[in-house]
């Protein structure tokens, strides 16, 4: 018979509230780890198999547990995050992780970062006046931007929100497209409006728009400026040139902070063109004020089934590969 490691709940209301629907946290718990658990009555039952596995695993559903009793449902990319790290043999602190709340969005819910890497950005835009974000799609790297430069604009701690992303799907050339210069570049800017349109009611957004508190521009509109007292967001930096990215670093004023975001795997600039985002790395590491926060695919946070669709690809993937090997 297989040893058991229990958690003791203090209250069967209180178990089913960390369970959810259908025992739907359990069911994530099981799928990260791949041991079967079992609840009855107040406790959680977790197999033991040796590995000091089920002793992190009781450990930390005892944390989510007290978390829940104190109103803090951890949400399902918290669960997966630390999980992975009991995984990997850690002991996360969730109950400090889950306090560093960013914002609250439109709908209650609060913005907080949900993994290591997410946690050292949060704290580098906190510490630092330029901040570099680099890695793949996904891990938050945008919209921990907004939520930073929404909660500064709410504390007054910045007088405006200014967000710059360039253009190179148009050539940076934006007088040929119909319209004026905010229909010309919304549809580049429309990751930055989606975070947004999360963090602000939209109709407060507008008018954060008319009144020059948020400004939207493309790169190429930056040169000659100063921007004082300005929380600026580079988005899509992979994709300016060295000499335009030392152009919108030129252009920081008193009191400002920018934060620039990146995915140096996903360059658009014409052949020849060196990224500025890949050049900057080694130019400014080291001096103080600047920080480099290095994003993995073990902070990309998604919706389970997205997870579970890029497992099938990749073993399909793996699958090819093999097959087209044993052809040959």
């Amino acid at each position: 018979m297989c040893a058991m490691r229990t958690v003791t709940i203090s209250s069967e209301d209180l178990l089913s509230r960390l369970l959810g629907s259908q025992d739907e946290f359990l069911s994530a718990v099981e799928e990260r780890i791949g041991l079967k658990l079992s609840a009855r009555g107040t406790e959680i039952h977790v197999p033991d198999d040796g590995t000091g596995l089920a002793e992190g695993v009781a450990g930390l559903l005892g944390q989510f547990a007290e978390m829940t009793a104190q109103g803090l449902r951890p949400t399902n990319a918290e669960v997966r995050c630390a999980l992975d790290m009991v995984v990997a043999g850690d002991k996360p602190d969730m109950m400090s992780f889950v306090k560093r709340t960013v914002c609250v969005t439109n709908r209650g819910r609060q913005v907080r970062p949900c993994t290591p890497g997410q946690w050292a950005y949060v704290d580098a835009i906190d510490k630092n006046d330029v901040v570099f974000a680099i890695g793949p799609a996904g891990t938050g790297k945008t919209y921990l931007a907004v939520a930073m430069a929404v909660a500064a604009f709410k504390a007054a701690k910045t007088t405006r929100i200014v967000l710059v992303r360039p253009v190179v799907e148009a050539g940076e050339r934006l007088g040929y497209l119909p319209g004026d210069l905010m229909e010309k570049i919304e549809p580049y800017l429309r990751p930055l409006y989606d975070s947004f349109y999360d963090l602000l009611p939209p109709d407060r957004f507008g008018r954060y728009i008319e009144k020059g508190v948020i400004e939207i521009a493309p790169l190429a509109y930056m040169r000659g400026r100063t921007l004082t007292d300005s929380f600026i967001i580079l988005d899509e930096a992979q994709n300016t040139t060295r000499e335009q990215m030392k152009m919108l670093l030129t252009r920081l004023g008193l009191g400002s902070k920018v934060v620039i975001t990146g995915d140096i795997t996903q360059v658009d600039l014409p052949r020849g063109k060196e990224s500025g985002l890949r050049s900057v790395r080694d130019i400014l590491r080291g001096v103080k004020g600047v920080a480099f926060c290095e994003l993995s695919n073990s902070d990309v946070v998604r919706h389970d089934i997205v997870q579970r669709i890029v497992r099938a690809y990749e073993e399909h993937e793996r699958d090819a590969e093999a097959s087209q090997t044993f052809v040959s």
